[in-house]
């Protein structure tokens, strides 16, 4: 689902919590050593996403939000914030060329560059939480 979430609106946030959970508390980030990306440069969207990014002619960069039961990928166009909210079993984490990965949920995806190490080990991180996280399905019994 693509949000606009510029604004402070509750019944947004309560979308969001409902389908990804709240927030993975303080000492849990800790732990986890950040839930957060680095700063990511976009290299291609889905039709959708495209058409909110071709609005300005800056450099367009997103950044990445682990949460409990998926992920946030936040994105700025103009003067206002998007977030395009996945949950683990709708996510899909491609490695394409060497230096990109691949962000699906259903017919929205982002393609991102990863020239540094910490974005391949931000993912790694992630794949890792996904697979302790994620439900089952019934193909993995």
């Amino acid at each position: 689902m693509l949000l606009n979430v510029s604004y402070n609106n509750p019944d947004i946030k309560r979308r969001i919590d409902a389908e990804l959970g709240p927030t993975i508390p303080f000492f849990e980030r800790i732990k986890m050593g950040g839930i957060g990306s680095p700063r990511l440069v976009i290299t291609s969207t889905s039709v959708e996403i495209n058409n909110l990014l071709i609005l300005d002619n800056n450099r367009n960069y997103c950044n990445v939000e682990i949460r409990p039961k998926g992920i946030i990928v936040g994105f700025r166009s103009l003067l206002e914030s998007y977030a395009l909210v996945i949950p683990f079993y709708k996510l899909r984490l491609y490695k394409g060329r060497a230096e990109e990965y691949s962000i699906y949920r259903d017919h929205y995806f982002i393609k991102v560059e990863a020239k540094e190490k910490n974005v391949h080990s931000f993912f790694k991180k992630l794949l890792a939480f996904q697979a302790e996280n994620a439900p089952m399905q019934v193909d993995d019994l």
